[in-house]
């Protein structure tokens, strides 16, 4: 049976596409216009095996399942990567698909993992629940800018953002009309937020109560649930890591380096990788070098008594928490202070 490796370069509108066959000449170029069901309708003209690359952005695994149902092998090329290979001077839809294509004959695609559809799902609520969180975060921000602006102190007795301290801002007397409605739209949008924060963290609560790994990393004091799911569903397959320390590379939580000769120069961590992980785990790691002592006793050591060297010792107490926490998948422990304690 003939083989074909094609590469697409797809887009919103249309898409174009490049086919070697097994000795890597070129066959045939095509365009195609309209949905990306059209793709699949395309390729099955083909007769053979096909192995598929296009480059990821979004709408990448909706993609991915429509190919996976025609071709013998879907890759998803790494944008960032990929902009390191193409640096040339001549760029175009046609001259990327044939790039790509090239790539994928050759096996040197830098590949993308590309997770089921109920957990791009999941992702996508979870990011969804922080950018609402983020709005309301401004929102409530703009309440306290108002307050200051025309020389005005919240009691200091009550949560602002309390029932009462919302009742409290809804009846104030403010200078102006146009104060009072400025303050009655950002109060609006906080009570809209709230609901709509409740509502998501419902959902992904009754969605994290059937996850085991969810669970599990809730064992690790100072993780909690959004920190738990946050992880879990980015990392979803713990075997596709061959080891340990190649989580810190995915979550970005490793530094820069410039290495030449003997000289070796590490910089700010990366920041490659999803950025909600890396901020939930930092968050989480503060939480456990409160009430973990193995944990804190790892940030202490990192720390080495210093106060500038702080926010090193706890991104590196993340990290220490991600490789904790992708072994904890592995094996399917629970976190066992004493014992790990022991073992430090």
């Amino acid at each position: 049976m003939r083989k074909y490796f094609v590469g697409l370069d797809v887009h919103w509108t249309h898409t174009n596409g490049c086919i070697l066959d097994a000795r890597g000449k070129k066959v045939k170029r095509f365009r195609v216009r309209g949905p990306w069901t059209r793709i699949a309708e395309e390729l099955l003209e083909l007769k053979g095996k096909l192995f598929v690359c296009y480059e990821a952005s979004c709408g990448y695994g909706h993609i991915y399942d429509l190919l996976r149902q025609v071709a013998q092998r879907v890759v998803v090329a790494h944008p960032g990567q990929l902009r390191l290979i193409f640096r040339a001077k001549r760029k175009n839809d046609r001259v990327d698909a044939e790039k790509l294509a090239k790539l994928l004959f050759l096996d040197e695609v830098p590949a993308v993992y590309v997770p089921s559809q109920d957990v791009r799902a999941w992702r996508q609520l979870i990011q969804h629940r922080i950018r609402l969180v983020n709005k309301r975060t401004r929102a409530k921000n703009g309440c306290r800018a108002l307050l200051r602006s025309v020389g005005i102190r919240a009691p200091g007795r009550i949560g602002l953002w309390t029932k009462n301290g919302m009742r409290w801002l809804r009846s104030l007397e403010l200078p102006s009309t146009l104060h009072a409605l400025q303050r009655d739209m950002l109060v609006t949008e906080i009570e809209m937020f709230d609901k709509q924060i409740k509502l998501a963290e419902k959902e992904l609560k009754r969605y994290s109560a059937r996850n085991a790994a969810v669970q599990l990393l809730m064992t690790i004091r100072g993780v909690g649930l959004r920190t738990a799911e946050t992880v879990v569903a980015y990392l979803d397959d713990p075997a596709r890591f061959r080891r340990n320390k190649s989580i810190g590379a995915y979550l970005g939580l490793v530094p820069c380096q410039d290495q030449s000769a003997k000289t070796n120069r590490l910089g700010h961590i990366t920041r490659e990788g999803p950025a909600s992980v890396r901020r939930m785990l930092c968050e989480a790691a503060w939480q456990a070098v409160r009430h973990s002592p193995t944990t804190r006793r790892y940030f202490e050591r990192i720390q080495h008594g210093r106060k500038d060297r702080k926010k090193i010792a706890i991104v590196a107490t993340a990290h220490y928490l991600a490789r904790v926490m992708l072994s904890m998948l592995r094996t399917g422990e629970a976190w066992r202070e004493t014992e790990l304690r022991k073992a430090a």
